[in-house]
């Protein structure tokens, strides 16, 4: 502990037991933490302890500290008030921070004739007319598209005129997506009705629009004009199909925010689906640094998300635990009534039926976005929470490390290590060890040593941050219950807190089950953590026996090299030929002679090396 930090704790432990706000600066003063306690003296003064249960994350923190201020509040909930408003000010590097850049944007109906419906940035003065803004790129591209698809307007830059045909018509035309006013046999006047009627559809909604396409429908068909009120009814057939096809992604809560956080690496991922009147109208996705306790990560970026948005909806559906759940309900509901909207928002955790498959949906586009961005597969992702989830770990591991001995009736034993990084095998991590402790055939003494003897060179070589020098987010052992008992508490009494599990298999040597302290853990309904679980088991079993044959190998070849006149390259020879020593032992000197690369003396010198030891 450095002197700077001894007086920082000094400090801390003359803070009041009262809740508040502290505020943690460099030396340049610039603020590079908020958080909020419920005792600060207990809470700031965790900071400056010891750091052994700390995250890398709260270390780099910790280590840019040179003062801390606070701000004692009346209470818990003031404090939260608070909090959420000092970050809002002052943006620091460490808290969960969410860019709310993304701007304005517009949709532009350009000047008749044969106007054009498009999305842009921003606005300008050339006539066109321009609806919005709109906070979200996601509901703008998606209103163009479906506009210009269901009034079928040209979305092409070719030139447009009625009574001369200008162009032949291109594929959207003929699979029904547009008019195709490039033939020359659209008029004008009847452009002009599809884009009036698109941007009805784009201010007051389809069932607005859907309306009035009907009365004018009925008002056709008494006027004899039976082509314009077929063409109606087409109309408004489309767009019963189109809502239709929106009711896909839907709810049956009217309004709602579903988030869920999905992690891999150091990268993890907020996503947010929106939901108004029952369908989805808009998603947002932010990604951050990994966290390593999900409950607080998830309340700091509630905080953080609601302070950056006017409305708060009524229920907020989330993918697991949120740290101070009553009080954060408390605080959106105040922010839903400053916007003026009377209800108690409540946070909800669904564990099953439509809205759990929702909260599936989101995490799994969540889990894309980090595949993406640390350019993994989104496979792996997934995976590595669905095994999350059914070991009950706090956060999604990104380490594992995996453990299995090999012997052949408890001669040349051997142990063996894989580590998988982000669901893959991180080959140059794995590592093997040459029992030298353990005698005869003793599994759950021999992974005791392993692990033992990779404890301790974490403990050298920690500082590095390399190989052995990182402890691994979960460990499997190839075994089941007297591996486990055997392993968990020597693990334990190191003082690391590293989930251990056992990986069971059946009788045909597949991965059936997971042991826990508690019993066995079903696998087989959780298909992606199951083939994962699988895939850890089989390659460090491969590992670990390709190991104990290479050293049996050499064992075996000892006993040749030992002969005059046969080295290493002609005992490779002959356990080529003979396939074992056995053989070459009940081998006569023509036969020895024979092997390309021998000499007769070679072999008379082997055939008399076998006969002294037989003797004897």
């Amino acid at each position: 502990m450095t002197e700077k930090i001894k007086q920082l704790r000094q400090q801390a432990m003359a803070l009041p037991l009262q809740p508040g706000v502290y505020i943690m600066k460099d030396e340049r003063g610039t603020v590079i933490y908020i958080g909020k306690a419920k005792q600060l003296r207990n809470r700031v003064s965790q900071y400056f302890g010891s750091d052994t249960n700390h995250t890398e994350k709260v270390r780099r923190m910790v280590s840019c500290v040179d003062r801390f201020e606070y701000i004692v509040a009346g209470s818990e909930f003031e404090a939260l008030v608070l909090e959420c408003s000092l970050i809002k000010q002052y943006s620091p590097k460490y808290n969960i921070l969410l860019k709310d850049d993304k701007g304005y944007r517009y949709i532009r109906v350009s000047p008749p004739p044969y106007s054009r419906i498009t999305e842009v940035k921003q606005r300008a003065d050339d006539g066109a007319r321009y609806i919005g803004p709109y906070m979200s790129s996601f509901v703008l591209k998606q209103a163009v598209d479906e506009v210009n698809r269901l009034f079928q307007l040209s979305t092409c830059k070719k030139p447009l005129a009625y009574g001369k045909r200008l162009e032949r018509p291109c594929l959207n035309h003929h699979i029904g997506q547009c008019c195709a006013p490039c033939s020359g046999r659209v008029k004008e006047a009847d452009y002009a009705e599809r884009v009036e009627q698109a941007v009805t559809y784009l201010t007051q909604g389809s069932a607005k629009l859907a309306v009035l396409l009907e009365k004018r429908m009925n008002e056709a068909a008494e006027a004899l004009d039976f082509e314009t009120a077929a063409r109606l009814r087409d109309r408004i057939r489309a767009l019963q199909k189109l809502g239709e096809k929106q009711k896909v992604v839907h709810s049956r809560v009217p309004r709602q925010d579903v988030i869920a956080l999905a992690q891999a690496g150091d990268t993890a991922c907020f996503e947010v689906f929106r939901f108004t009147a029952g369908a989805l109208c808009d998603r947002e996705e932010f990604l951050t640094e990994a966290v390593d306790d999900a409950p607080v990560a998830r309340a700091e970026f509630l905080r953080r998300y609601y302070s950056l948005r006017e409305s708060v909806p009524p229920r907020v559906a989330l993918d697991g635990p949120v740290e101070d759940g009553e009080l954060l309900e408390a605080w959106l509901s105040e922010r839903a009534a400053a916007a003026g909207e009377r209800y108690r928002v409540k946070l909800v955790f669904p564990q099953r039926g439509e809205q759990a498959q929702l909260l599936a949906m989101c995490r799994d586009n969540a889990a894309e976005r980090v595949a993406r961005q640390l350019e993994i597969g989104g496979r792996d992702v997934k995976a590595l929470e669905e095994l999350q989830q059914l070991l009950g770990l706090a956060d999604t591991p990104h380490r594992i490390e995996s453990y299995d001995i090999s012997h052949q009736s408890g001669t040349d034993v051997v142990g063996a290590m894989v580590v998988f990084c982000d669901g893959r095998p991180s080959r140059r991590d794995y590592r093997r060890f040459a029992i030298r402790t353990v005698q005869g055939q003793d599994d759950t003494a021999c992974l005791r040593e392993v692990l033992d003897r990779r404890l301790r060179e974490y403990a050298e070589q920690k500082d590095s941050g390399e190989g052995f020098g990182v402890l691994p987010d979960l460990i499997l052992l190839d075994g089941g219950k007297p591996q486990l008992e055997a392993v968990k508490p020597l693990v334990d009494s190191f003082g690391y807190d590293i989930p251990v599990f056992g990986l069971v298999k059946d009788g045909h040597h597949r991965t059936r089950a997971i042991t826990a302290a508690g019993g066995e853990i079903a696998i087989q309904g959780r298909r992606a953590a199951f083939t994962l679980a699988s895939s850890i088991q089989e390659e460090v079993h491969r590992f670990a026996i390709g190991y104990h044959r290479q050293k049996r190998r050499r064992v075996i070849g000892s006993t040749l090299t030992g002969i005059p006149g046969v080295g290493e390259k002609r005992a490779a020879l002959l356990l080529r030929y003979f396939g074992s020593v056995t053989a070459v032992r009940n081998a006569d000197v023509e036969q020895l002679a024979a092997v390309k690369g021998m000499t007769r003396p070679a072999a008379e010198a082997i055939v008399s090396f076998f006969a002294e030891q037989q003797e004897e």
